[in-house]
């Protein structure tokens, strides 16, 4: 009997299927070689953290000069791990994208088993991890070399990892819409990557501000995700005194309520905008 004569059930069943977690591997490990071999995308990713840090910490010694109540390490932290997230995250995964839509990459991988969701996560994986590792290492480092203590609320902490993380994904998934090449990358991400840095409190902290535009700021999208990781840590986000583990969820109120609702909106236009081949 021939392999075309096989009964239906066992003809599905001599198909060989992959899994889900199988397929976001595979691309994870397709999008991390070819990371690797971007000098450029490279460099964005390790070495611009370092020399933006150097540049926080002169900035940020200079206003603790002019606050006193600033918390140096806490702003110091905060604002490191922040741009590890926007310029590892954001910044490549939307020269990702958008490389992989013009080289028709996007559009072959829907033909197979791959869904569309898949194939964004799968895309997004190497970036995602070597930001998480970035972090994981500033944490440490700073546990080490500034004598920090230990996180006052790891879940406020992890949620506010996890919410920066998924935003700046659908952000950076939207904002490929508007990226025509690889080389505009840098223009189209411009507007949010001074937004975030100036007005959510990473290279200028939102306690050393006026009232009225540290309100405002405290709107943007990108806030409640890094205030989230300094109310974590530290147990207050700069606009109360430090607290406890159970002091720190009325604080974190308002941060997770309007943290989810630009999160909806960054997927909602990620859905509505994003596209898989170039337009022609």
């Amino acid at each position: 009997m021939t392999a075309s004569a096989l009964p239906a059930p066992a003809a599905a069943a001599a198909v060989r299927t992959t899994t889900a977690a199988g397929r976001l591997l595979a691309l994870g490990r397709a999008e991390a070689t070819l990371l690797l071999r971007n000098r450029t995308a490279l460099f964005m990713a390790v070495a611009m953290p370092v020399v933006l840090t150097v540049s926080l910490k002169g900035i940020l010694d200079q206003q603790a000069k002019d606050h006193s109540d600033l918390d140096l390490h806490a702003a110091l932290v905060n604002g490191v791990t922040g741009l590890v997230l926007l310029f590892v995250v954001y910044y490549n995964l939307t020269a990702a994208y958008t490389a992989r839509r013009s080289e028709l990459v996007l559009k072959r991988l829907r033909t197979g088993e791959a869904t569309d969701l898949e194939i964004l996560a799968g895309t997004a994986l190497p970036s995602v991890a070597l930001g998480l590792l970035e972090c994981a290492l500033i944490g440490a480092g700073g546990a080490v070399r500034l004598g920090l203590p230990a996180p006052v609320n790891p879940v406020l902490l992890l949620v506010g990892l996890l919410l920066g993380v998924g935003l700046l994904i659908a952000l950076a998934a939207a904002t490929s819409a508007v990226t025509k090449s690889v080389e505009t990358a840098g223009i189209t991400t411009m507007p949010l990557l001074l937004v975030a840095q100036l007005g959510s409190g990473l290279l200028i902290p939102l306690e050393t501000m006026p009232g009225p535009l540290a309100a405002v700021c405290r709107a943007l999208p990108t806030t409640p995700a890094f205030q989230l990781l300094r109310l974590g840590w530290f147990g207050s986000d700069g606009s109360d005194p430090p607290t406890g583990f159970l002091g720190t969820w009325p604080q974190a109120l308002p941060h997770l309520a309007l943290g989810a609702a630009w999160l909806a909106v960054a997927v909602w236009a990620a859905r509505r905008w994003f596209r898989w081949e170039p337009r022609r």
